[in-house]
């Protein structure tokens, strides 16, 4: 991951309140890939992702006037907020955030938590990227974003119990998913 030195984050916000264009191709090179992997953690399908990116950056562009710099990476994690934020709406657009399966297509998974050790990054994203929908909100707002289950159903219109229960099953299938990869089942 590509670290982005304070004073340079303090240079790209200086000069878009100078209405400098420049500003712009800086944030864009220093950020874009980070916030594709973010965006990527929610949305699965490459095209919606190009999409969610497309908004996401137009809202940066076009709010950083409300933005204040609090110090090395605020800059990085505002952004991120605003293409979290962007990914959810997608999927609320799309109505998959909640992953209401029939009890008899439920999967039979045993309880367990996956075990990622030597697991690289992009495998293990690439697998979290099969999760259904609804179950690869949850487990990115609860595991990566620290968001509670109050917190989590607020965002997604859902129950703190119904994010409770998705993580849990989310965890069991991603568990699964990374067993069926290190047996080269997948």
């Amino acid at each position: 991951m590509r670290h982005v030195p304070a004073d340079r984050e303090e240079r790209i916000v200086s000069l878009f309140r100078q209405g400098n264009a420049l500003a712009m191709e800086m944030l864009y090179a220093d950020y874009a890939s980070y916030l594709t992997g973010v965006c990527a953690r929610y949305i699965r399908n490459d095209n919606d992702l190009k999409d969610v990116l497309q908004e996401g950056f137009i809202k940066i562009f076009t709010q950083i006037d409300r933005f204040e710099y609090r110090g090395k990476g605020s800059l990085r994690a505002w952004a991120s907020r605003i293409m979290v934020n962007e990914s959810l709406q997608a999927l609320r657009r799309q109505k998959q955030l909640t992953c209401r399966l029939p009890e008899d297509m439920m999967p039979d998974l045993p309880d367990e938590e996956p075990d990622t050790d030597g697991l690289e990054a992009d495998t293990l994203v690439r697998l979290i990227r099969k999760l259904p929908d609804g179950y690869r909100a949850v487990l990115n707002l609860y595991v990566l974003e620290g968001k509670s289950h109050k917190e989590i159903a607020r965002l997604l219109g859902i129950k703190p119990d119904s994010s409770a229960s998705q993580l849990h099953r989310a965890k069991n299938m991603l568990a699964q998913l990374i067993k069926n990869h290190q047996g080269g089942k997948l």
